[in-house]
């Protein structure tokens, strides 16, 4: 922006007292009010300063106010009448002097409306300028990294983005607390629509692409301040950086790697027991070196989550375990290096529950096998997809089975046919939740309790905080209602199955 911009907008009406072309023609960086006589420790040059004149005490003060900022190389003076009634001659002659353009602003207007107004025209015109570099980054110089477009988008706006996964894992940008970053990703995935401004954070949260359907497998645009009060211009140049980013996430996506590639064929062969393991010196390059722990994952999604999706969520769940990801038909199967203690199964429980918000479809059922050693790795990929088999009988949106329930009963439920299994379930428990409803008698609950405790009348009260008498009652009325009489181990073990499969 120009000095000689300023006489084009109306609403300030100021008047050149100093300036010739070529001054006029100095570009402006910022704006600044000041009324002190020593100002130039505060300036950087190329700013328009608006004074009251305050600092005005004789004649001589003139010269020494237009020369700190000449020396200081700013580029323009507006000057107003409040103080002294008139702009006075000697100001003129010392700007003349100096060849500082000076400018007279008509008394009934604000300092506060003219910098508003310059701010607004700098703010869209860097925007412009910035949204042509950002261009110019995404035609010319596509995969040099995030972090310098994101430096130059802080630098040149003020404005501080980030770019961050659903998980909250931080791609680019400044440094984030974690706690923020997942705030940030929960509202992400929460959001109504996009973009979405995020008060308590003062961010505004931009979509990266419009492909995909589940925001669980989406990356974002983190920018401070309410998108809703930036010009047109900048909001453009929001379009123009998730464009960037979009790109950039396409270079990195591993599918298109040789790793990824390597990976797809890997899981591939042990999960289908073909050929093409490799040899020990390809397995220990892929991260499942012999006796390496490695535990087998298998996912899939529900009612139309999409594996495609749901591969690029648990890649990004367990990254941090370098892990081997693979489609084979629409079950997505990774191989986890998984040192002993790590809770391969609950690090996903935790992670696909924050994101379930942001997954299309019905959600997921995932199974985790035991831990098995590379390169035999063919029976724990068979039992994280039994496992995942018995999840997806569970009406969970998000459910994960682990290893060890494939030795109990729930395995043989999982065998019988859906609609027999949901006869069994309505017939027993039906009447139970229907009393609850209309009674708020916790049937349901003291019957679990009272089956997990063994019929310990005791242990079962405790775990309530009810008195003996009243889990008697209550037990009681669950036989009156089912017609089942559960001092009978018979009746027992059929209420257990139906809470199990409820």
């Amino acid at each position: 922006m120009k000095l000689r911009a300023l006489l084009a907008m109306p609403e300030l009406r100021l008047e050149v007292v100093v300036g010739d072309d070529a001054g006029l023609d100095r570009p402006i960086r910022w704006v600044v009010t000041t009324d002190l006589l020593h100002p130039g420790r505060y300036l950087r040059g190329r700013e328009l300063i608006l004074t009251g004149l305050v600092w005005r005490s004789g004649p001589a003060d003139s010269e020494t106010f237009v020369r700190a900022l000449a020396d200081a190389g700013v580029s323009g003076l507006a000057a107003g009448e409040f103080a002294l009634g008139t702009i006075p001659d000697d100001l003129v002659d010392a700007c003349r002097r100096h060849r500082l353009p000076l400018f007279k602003v008509p008394e009934d207007v604000a300092f506060a409306t003219v910098t508003e107004e310059v701010v607004r025209h700098l703010s869209g015109a860097r925007a412009a300028d910035l949204t042509a570099v950002l261009d110019r980054h995404r035609r010319l110089v596509e995969g040099t990294g995030l972090g310098a477009v994101l430096d130059l988008v802080g630098r040149d706006l003020g404005m501080r983005c980030h770019v961050l996964t659903a998980t909250g894992r931080l791609v680019a940008g400044p440094r984030l607390p974690d706690a923020d970053a997942a705030r940030l990703a929960g509202a992400f995935l929460r959001a109504p629509r996009l973009p979405e401004y995020a008060a308590g954070l003062d961010a505004s949260i931009f979509p990266v692409g419009e492909g995909a359907r589940s925001r669980a497998a989406g990356w974002f645009i983190a920018c401070e301040g309410d998108f809703a009060d930036w010009p047109a211009e900048r909001r453009a140049l929001t379009g123009e950086l998730a464009a960037i980013v979009a790109l950039e996430r396409a270079r990195l996506d591993d599918r298109l790697s040789d790793e990824g590639r390597r990976a797809q064929e890997i899981v591939t062969a042990v999960a289908t027991g073909g050929g093409g393991l490799g040899n020990a010196g390809e397995l220990e390059r892929s991260g499942l070196a012999a006796g390496v722990p490695v535990a087998a994952v298998a996912a899939s999604g529900r009612d139309g989550t999409d594996a495609g999706e749901l591969r690029t969520v648990l890649a990004e769940i367990l990254a941090g375990a370098r892990p081997m990801v693979g489609l084979v038909d629409d079950e997505v199967i990774a191989l986890v290096p998984a040192p002993a203690g790590d809770d391969v199964a609950g690090a996903i429980e935790d992670a696909l529950n924050a994101l379930a918000p942001g997954l299309a479809g019905g959600g997921a059922a995932v199974g985790v096998s035991g831990i098995a050693e590379a390169p035999d790795l063919r029976g724990i990929v068979e039992e994280a997809r039994q496992a995942r088999r018995l999840a997806a009988t569970r009406s969970s949106p998000v459910c994960v089975v682990r290893h060890d329930e494939l030795a109990t009963h729930v395995l043989l439920l999982a065998s019988v046919p859906d609609d027999v299994r949901e006869m069994f379930r309505v017939r027993l428990l039906d009447p139970l939740h229907a009393y609850d409803k209309v009674h708020g008698a916790d049937l349901v609950r003291t019957l679990e309790t009272f089956l997990r405790h063994s019929g310990s009348w005791t242990r079962a009260a405790d775990e309530l905080h009810l008195h003996v008498n009243s889990v008697r009652y209550r037990i009681q009325r669950v036989q009156d209602l089912t017609g089942r009489d559960l001092s009978r181990l018979e009746d027992q073990v059929d209420f257990f199955l139906a809470l199990r499969l409820g």
